[in-house]
């Protein structure tokens, strides 16, 4: 359906827009911890049949069709395993596909076909620039909907699209990207922000200055950056033994820290990684680690203290951050990551979905992450995949309680 023409490129001037998924800053880290990264140049021109405009998703088609035939870059980042032997190779947020493209209240202009073809089509024209030991290609398409059973409805369409038109797409059960967020709107003055937020959330963050929690912003070319490291390390510890989650080795946090500020310093123009600390009598209760760019602002790792929780530090941490990213230009704080079912309270990660979704954000969800399998050990991969989410996510966590 399409023709699609790949150049890989070296050089671009999208440095810091766009999700930060695609930026070379975040590749160019991502390769020094584990991945292979490319970047690419897309051209698409469209080889169905004539669309006939008694159709009724003809002007729809006929919008994706000429937006997928504007030139598009992407990063592709390769990830090896099993001693280098097989490999995914994981295109984060792309395509872009604009909202105005999927109305599920519009079914009769439903373009979903096009869009399957065309994730299908990019993964054929890739394949070629791919290393040899790569078993699937891995989307994570950059679109969203406003509540989770339309996300799940248009999912859904894809799948039968997928099966009766015999192409390859496949929704993986595990998500790379948290496709269930929050967005907080930064174009508004800090009151207009402030009274989005639930009227306790306003009055934990007053709460939190009144009790004289200070937050203290660090830069990675900071003189004490290595000490600061070391104590955000310790309440991201502190926290996965509460919580049971996992983090990543301490350098991975020093390094996307001090490589933002290395870059800045050479006059690059890049994403600003910033990790602030919540501080009360010379404690350090708690800490966020945040990303800004021109387009949006994201909340990417959180730590604290089981100590001085009710100083409520995480609300001031926030509200902090959204701050500084309102004055750095961003347009929107994204929470990144919550459970789609968190308002029910019986759902065990209920107080998350509350802390995120009462900064007055607007609930978005992904449809998450889409695979197309290049040799056939990807269905074996894929099972075991599941199987190993399934194992620590509900047996391993119910085991121990959580």
């Amino acid at each position: 359906m399409f023709d699609i023409k790949i150049t890989e490129i070296k050089e671009t001037e999208k440095t810091n827009t766009g999700t930060f998924l695609q930026t070379p800053f975040w590749c160019e880290f991502k390769s020094r911890h584990g991945w292979e990264y490319k970047r690419f140049l897309i051209s698409a021109s469209y080889e169905g049949s004539d669309i006939s405009d008694s159709e009724p998703a003809a002007d729809s088609i006929k919008k994706i069709i000429e937006y997928f035939s504007l030139d598009a870059e992407a990063s592709l980042l390769i990830r090896s395993f099993c001693k280098n032997m097989l490999a995914i190779a994981y295109l984060p947020l792309f395509p872009k596909i604009p909202a105005e493209f999927v109305n599920p209240l519009e079914p009769e202009k439903d373009i979903t076909i096009e869009i399957s073809h065309y994730l299908n089509d990019l993964a054929k024209a890739l394949k070629p620039f791919l290393p040899s030991n790569v078993i699937a290609l891995r989307f994570d398409p950059d679109l969203y909907f406003y509540n989770p059973e339309d996300r799940d409805e248009y999912n859904y369409g894809i799948k039968n699209i997928s099966y009766a038109d015999r192409l390859k797409l496949k929704k993986n059960k595990v998500d790379i990207q948290p496709p269930d967020s929050t967005l907080v709107d930064l174009t508004g003055t800090e009151e207009e922000i402030l009274n989005k937020m639930h009227q306790k959330w306003r009055y934990n963050i007053r709460l939190s200055e009144r009790k004289g929690v200070v937050i203290h912003r660090y830069l990675g070319n900071d003189v004490n950056m290595s000490e600061k490291i070391d104590k955000f390390y310790e309440l991201t510890k502190e926290t996965n033994a509460r919580d049971g989650n996992s983090s990543h080795a301490k350098s991975y946090y020093f390094d996307l820290l001090k490589s933002s500020a290395d870059e800045i310093a050479k006059g690059k123009d890049v994403p600003v990684i910033s990790l602030y600390i919540a501080e009360h009598e010379g404690d350090e209760i708690a800490s966020i680690m945040t990303l800004f760019s021109k387009d949006e602002a994201i909340y990417l790792y959180g730590a604290s203290s089981n100590n001085k929780r009710n100083l409520m530090p995480n609300h001031l941490l926030q509200w902090t951050a959204m701050k500084d990213a309102k004055a750095y230009g961003s347009k929107f704080y994204d929470m990144y990551g919550m459970p789609p079912e968190g308002k029910d309270e019986h759902h065990p990660m209920h107080g998350l979905y509350m802390f995120k979704v009462n900064f007055g954000g607007t609930n978005i969800h992904r449809v998450g992450s889409w695979d197309v399998g290049i040799k056939f050990i990807y269905k074996l991969y894929s099972a075991a995949e599941s199987f190993r989410a399934f194992w620590h996510k509900k047996v391993i966590k119910k085991l121990k309680g959580r």
